[in-house]
């Protein structure tokens, strides 16, 4: 399955403000789409690129471009990567979240409620715990959580019937089996939007995406330079808050220290005062980039 062109793309590196001889960091690497264009305004600069993902570590082998480093790993650990590279500070940091049409097309990696039969969801797939073992091996305790909290599911509680009824009889196998399990939960005439929350829930439960961007976002503030830029693509709300509250206070949780007199201790100065959103012929393209949101902020 071949990468799409990544959404907001010029919108992006632009507000990363690419100085050539600057030293930049991509937390996201997919297809290369965002490092690509980063290293074509380079001149004896440096991008480090990061991905868990087997498919974009293969994507990233081909590219044979002088100050290119690529390391296969979430994007949690980076700021442990630039220490070993002798990497101190940069000058922009980069991070395109969520879900790329690449893994929403291949069947085999079951992201999409639509495509695929096995129940996967693993952005890296030496990753230990699957779907189908969530779905099989929670407590409904634990299940009704992540789908309320990740998925904002109304009626979590009768989903969570619905599994452990299914599971009790027989163990999840399968995209099919556990769609037709919660059939009777789904509200009438907003399957797509529905089945779209599930999966989301139980896809950030997989990969552990929101603590992930909770310990990349901190160390954010360790790693880049006085004026660098922190450039964030979100796609869900649990997302865009938080790199919102990042942003706006140093805090993911959006509380904001202050000095003695009373006077805010913010670490960031807004560049853009509100989201950046992809335009309607983006949108016509690429319908992912309809709930696409683009945050700029400067290192003070």
């Amino acid at each position: 399955m071949g990468y799409h062109k990544p959404v907001l793309l010029q919108e992006s590196i632009d507000a990363l403000n690419i100085r050539p001889e600057g030293i930049y960091v991509d937390l996201t690497f997919g297809g290369g789409g965002h490092s690509r264009e980063i290293l074509s305004r380079l001149d004896k600069g440096c991008l480090i690129a990061f991905d868990q993902d087997e498919d974009a570590a293969a994507e990233a082998g081909k590219i044979d471009e002088e100050g290119f480093i690529f390391v296969r790993s979430n994007f949690r650990f980076f700021r442990n990567f630039l220490r070993y590279y002798n990497i101190n500070m940069a000058d922009g940091i980069l991070a395109d979240l969520g879900l790329s049409s690449h893994h929403i097309d291949d069947p085999s990696r079951g992201f999409s409620y639509r495509s695929s039969k096995d129940l996967d969801m693993r952005m890296n797939r030496d990753a230990p715990v699957t779907a189908l073992e969530i779905l099989n091996s929670y407590s409904a305790e634990e299940l009704k959580k992540i789908l309320r909290v990740y998925g904002e599911i109304d009626n979590a509680g009768r989903v969570v019937n619905a599994i452990s009824s299914a599971r009790d009889n027989e163990p999840f196998k399968d995209v099919p089996g556990f769609l037709e399990a919660i059939s009777a939960c789904i509200p009438a005439r907003q399957e797509n939007k529905y089945l779209a929350k599930i999966f989301q829930a139980l896809r950030i439960e997989v990969n552990k995406e929101l603590d992930a961007l909770r310990q990349m976002l901190m160390q954010v503030l360790l790693c880049l330079k006085k004026d660098g830029r922190l450039v964030v693509i979100s796609y869900h709300s649990l997302e865009d808050r938080m790199v919102k509250n990042f942003m706006r206070t140093g805090k993911t949780e959006g509380v904001m220290e202050k000095d003695f007199f009373g006077n805010p201790l913010v670490p960031f100065e807004m560049v853009t005062r509100k989201a950046i959103v992809a335009d309607k012929q983006e949108i016509k393209i690429n319908s992912r980039a309809r709930s696409a949101r683009l945050r700029v902020a400067k290192r003070k």
